[in-house]
């Protein structure tokens, strides 16, 4: 079934393909005999494939679509076939997929046992050999083979055996060191050899015998420590029910040696790796949800339209109302230099934010969309950041051109709409969105340039609003032109940001313990007292002024050194325990192990993926999980609840969002019973879907 869904999947995809396909063999094979044979011996027999280029057949495992090539013997009373040994493989990537298998020559060598009574004379050996053959297309083929063989004194051609000779060399062989590996924090297979770690392999792969261990398409990344090498992996759909990793590990050294090892590989501990000094498997294709580029750059701007109305960005919505009425009555070279500076801001800061997103992960760091907040330093400075700019809104200080009056239609605020776009995409890029989880689940597996054409893309759709209004003649008619009206205004805008800095405190507390609030509110205050000094003091005589300005800067870097505190800062377990998720019962802290155990009792299981600083994490858990109603049916039907976390940096939660190819929170799984796979609930949650899907 999946080699036919394939073939017809790439088919109609591909008309034109279809129209001119060659219908001539793809694949060449013959049978290969290594010599004579004696009576109650052996002999081996190769069947050679000849593969035509740019096509390939598959390994034993074919990947995420194919199927492996199988030979049905047809021998001689007595005589019988061991299994094919299968040549390490490569990756072939095949648009969103992975492919395990081969281009090329290949020789899958057989081992066939000759019967004690086998009379001299020759014998023919039948095979039908069925094999599925790719390139943008599939096709299945089939071969009637046959190879006599001489029953004798067991002699072989010099020429044949150095061909065979070549074949093993092709094959794993057994790994003489041990092989553990652990799903927690992060999915790493460990190798505990001091001699490989030495060498410094330049390169590695593993091959899985078993499909939906292992995320084929996903890079593969390889780390050492002082004695053993670790390669990180990417979970698949069957990664957290696995008791035994086995697999095929082909190492290549920095002499261009390939190497092909047989791991059976048990859970166990594995050390920390340093990462740093190796790259991702070159050939690893890109994955998430199969979007071409075009594709995930629309879903992108439509995320980051989207993004204007999700809860998280509403406190900065303040800010762009407030530019909004500055735009009222101006002269349309202010207009457009302001909506350009402000499209610039909120662009410019999707585009930071995606490559530092994009080299962290690079460095092996387990982080999503949103990894901003998830340091408590990070949040504490946010809250400053936007107690500041209420503080400006209140009057309390001045910056820039925020005046009221006339006079403001005679001052281009470019800097100060730049900034603004800077400030919405910081407080407003932690949630996620509709069409844009797709597209950063896509960008966050790509190479850094298409990445960031992604964010490009997001950061577009994200100031398409004010791009239209400043853009557009006549879209500003309906705003009341600037007067004594807007300072009112101002000072009613700065509750939001007063909002915000509340929620991020919040936050905080969630993140690093209630005590860290001590640290945060003394940064506060010291921040208020230095914006009111400075703007008591901008009048003043120049000694008046300069020692203002000692003082503002002592009282920022104490707030400063008070947000510094928070670095090794952590909740206890008890409240980090009600820092996210609804009140649901039979309310669990998520583990791959676990799940592991409710999925192999059948247990129907929810899994929430939440974080304190994603604010449609919380609508969602206020509105849809925490109703009487849903409540009720999760007793009934004794669902358990398992929380993901995300507050803080978390592997294991990094993980789980990867094996669904989603960038941040919030992810909603739902598993039923004896269900092979889980059903995805949308983003945005109601009380009627959460019930649809647990029926």
């Amino acid at each position: 079934m999946r080699k036919l869904l394939l073939f017809l999947a790439l088919f109609f995809t591909t008309p034109t393909l279809a129209q001119d396909l060659d219908t001539s063999p793809k694949v060449v094979g013959r049978l290969i005999a290594e010599g004579e044979v004696v009576p109650g011996g052996s002999v081996w027999v190769a069947l050679e494939e000849r593969i035509k280029p740019g096509w390939h057949t598959y390994w034993i495992n074919p990947g995420d679509a194919g199927e492996p090539t199988a030979i049905e013997w047809t021998l001689p009373s007595g005589w019988k076939a061991g299994e094919i040994q299968w040549p390490r493989p490569k990756r072939l990537p095949v648009g969103p997929l992975m492919d395990y298998g081969y281009e090329g020559k290949l020789w899958l060598l057989s081992k066939l046992s000759v019967p004690a009574d086998a009379k001299p004379g020759p014998v023919t050996l039948k095979a039908h050999a069925t094999w599925l053959v790719c390139q943008q297309i599939c096709i299945p083929e089939e071969r009637a083979l046959d190879v006599t063989v001489n029953v004798g004194d067991g002699g072989k051609d010099a020429g044949v055996a150095r061909d065979f000779a070549a074949a093993r060399a092709q094959l794993p062989t057994d790994s003489p060191w041990p092989v553990t590996f652990s799903t927690a924090p992060n999915f790493d297979l460990h190798v505990a050899a001091p001699a490989l770690a030495a060498a410094h392999p330049k390169d590695a792969a593993f091959y899985p015998l078993e499909s939906g261990l292992v995320k084929g398409a996903a890079p593969q990344r390889l780390g050492f420590t002082s004695d053993s090498l670790v390669l990180r992996l990417t979970p698949g759909s069957k990664t957290a029910s696995a008791k035994a990793l086995n697999g095929v590990l082909v190492l290549t050294g920095s002499d261009g040696i390939v190497q092909a090892l047989n791991v059976k590989a048990a859970p166990g501990t594995v050390p920390v790796a340093d990462f740093s000094s190796a790259a991702a498997t070159p050939d690893a294709a890109p994955v998430g949800e199969a979007l071409p580029l075009w594709l995930a750059m629309v879903f992108a701007a439509l995320g980051g339209l989207i993004l204007n109305i999700m809860p998280c960005v509403l406190p900065i919505l303040a800010m762009k109302a407030l530019a909004l009425a500055r735009h009222a009555g101006s002269e349309r070279r202010i207009v457009v230099t302001e909506t350009f500076s402000y499209t610039a801001g909120a662009v410019v800061s999707f585009l930071v934010l995606g490559l530092a997103l994009v080299l962290l992960r690079a460095g092996g760091e387990a982080v999503g969309w949103g990894f901003q907040l998830q340091s408590p330093i990070a949040v504490a400075g946010f809250a400053l950041l936007v107690f500041a700019v209420g503080l400006n809104l209140s009057g309390v200080f001045e910056v820039g051109s925020i005046t009221a009056g006339e006079g403001l239609t005679h001052k281009s605020g470019a800097t100060g709409a730049f900034f603004t776009g800077v400030l919405a995409v910081a407080v407003g890029a932690p949630c996620t969105m509709p069409f844009g989880a797709a597209a950063l689940g896509f960008a966050l597996t790509q190479s850094a340039a298409t990445a960031l054409l992604v964010f490009l893309a997001l950061g577009l759709g994200f100031a398409l609003p004010f791009l239209i209004l400043g853009l557009v003649p006549g879209a500003l008619a309906f705003v009341p032109r600037p007067g004594p009206w807007m300072l009112r205004f101002k000072q009613f805008l700065a509750f939001p940001m007063y909002g915000a800095a509340a929620w991020l405190a919040w936050v905080l507390a969630v993140q690093a313990g209630v005590n860290s609030l001590i640290f945060l509110f003394a940064a506060l205050v010291m921040v208020a007292m230095a914006a009111w000094l400075w703007s008591t003091t901008r009048d003043a005589a120049s000694r008046g002024r300069s020692v203002g300005a000692v003082i503002v800067i002592l009282l920022l870097l104490a707030a400063g050194a008070a947000v510094a505190q928070l670095k090794n800062a952590a909740a206890s377990p008890a409240e980090a325990a009600q820092g996210a998720g609804a009140s649901l019962p039979n309310r669990e802290p998520y583990s791959a192990a676990r799940i592991a155990e409710l999925r192999a009792q059948n247990q129907p299981v929810l899994v929430d993926v939440t974080a304190a600083w994603c604010i449609s994490c919380l609508v969602n858990e206020q509105t849809a999980l925490a109703s009487a109603v849903v409540k009720q049916a999760f007793t009934d039907k004794k669902i358990v609840y398992l929380v993901a976390d995300f507050t803080n940096r978390n592997a294991e939660g990094a993980a789980l969002l990867a094996a669904h190819d989603r960038a941040g929170p919030p992810l909603y799984l739902y598993y039923a019973p004896r269900a092979s796979a889980p059903v995805v609930l949308p983003q945005v949650l109601t009380e009627s879907i959460v019930l649809n899907a647990i029926k």
